[in-house]
């Protein structure tokens, strides 16, 4: 597999470049790689100006590893790289364990569209660091009008619903949903008829305006489609009402059915955590980051 030699010490206790909310969390959150993972599609993207190495599975990241790699952004050619000399013990062993003896390795930092921040963290796999972040910081679910800065406003971190968990593990990776619900509402107010005052403050942190946002900017995914940690679930949790009343951030964790958990908060007495909604709770949209 190239360079990737399993012997690594280096980079022991080293923490991803995140530039993302809450930074005291950096160090306690981790993400975890799907069980059952396949190696027929796993693949390595080097980025020795983040001093990142990446692993997908198909199109699809699954997690960012620390590394100690040669400053350049780009290589010119893989065998220069002792990719798993670079990495921690644990994290080499769990790379060798993922990858095929002749696993693709692409060198250079991802674009700035997958990467908004611009941290080498590829956007999907930073929502998802967020919403850990979230789970550690386990904000109260507190509903109320609070008046925000803009853009870049938030509720106090001790409280938020479930728009307010979205929201901030979008931040995380660069995505100002309040400027982009904003923006889109003053420049196409007939696309939001559901707002009846243009409210910087409230409009991104209600249900039923944020999802048409997503609708308007992100990938919806079909019926049945796989979730994959990162990507945003809408639920269905009155019946008798029209469309989505509640939104989650789908984790990289699994409860014991099988059915990812999802990061969310979910009403009255809750605070920020991992619940298995999506078997018994009704989905109505399901987006993943373009």
């Amino acid at each position: 597999m190239h360079s990737l030699v399993l012997f690594a010490n280096l980079l022991i206790g080293a923490a991803l470049p995140d530039r993302g909310i809450f930074p005291e969390f950096d160090n306690a959150v981790d993400i975890t790689l799907p069980p059952a993972l396949g190696k027929e599609h796993t693949w390595l993207r080097v980025d020795g100006k983040h001093q990142l190495v990446t692993l997908y599975d198909g199109e699809q990241p699954l997690k960012a590893y620390p590394a100690k790699l040669p400053a350049a952004p780009r290589f010119a050619n893989v065998n220069e790289v002792d990719i798993v000399h670079s990495l921690a013990p644990a994290d080499a062993t769990e790379l060798a364990a993922a990858l095929a003896p002749d696993a693709r390795v692409v060198c250079g930092a991802p674009t700035r569209k997958d990467d908004v921040d611009g941290d080498g963290i590829v956007n999907q796999l930073d929502i998802t660091l967020g919403a850990r972040k979230l789970t550690v910081n386990k904000a109260r679910y507190f509903e109320r009008y609070v008046g925000i800065k803009y853009p870049g406003g938030d509720v106090p971190r001790t409280e938020g619903v479930c728009t307010d968990t979205v929201i901030r593990s979008l931040r995380n990776a660069g995505i100002d949903l309040q400027k982009e619900v904003h923006e889109d509402i003053v420049a196409h107010p007939a696309a939001y008829p559901m707002v009846e005052k243009v409210d910087a403050s409230i409009n991104h942190r209600r249900v039923k305006t944020v999802v048409r946002w997503f609708e308007r900017h992100w990938k919806r995914l079909p019926d049945g489609a796989p979730f994959r940690a990162g990507d945003i679930a809408f639920f269905d949790t009155f019946p008798s009402k029209d469309g989505p009343e509640h939104l989650g951030v789908v984790s990289d964790r699994y409860a014991a059915n099988g059915k990812p958990l999802v990061i969310n908060n979910w009403t009255d007495g809750y605070t920020d955590g991992e619940l298995e909604l999506l078997s018994w709770v009704p989905v109505t949209h399901h987006f993943r980051a373009p």
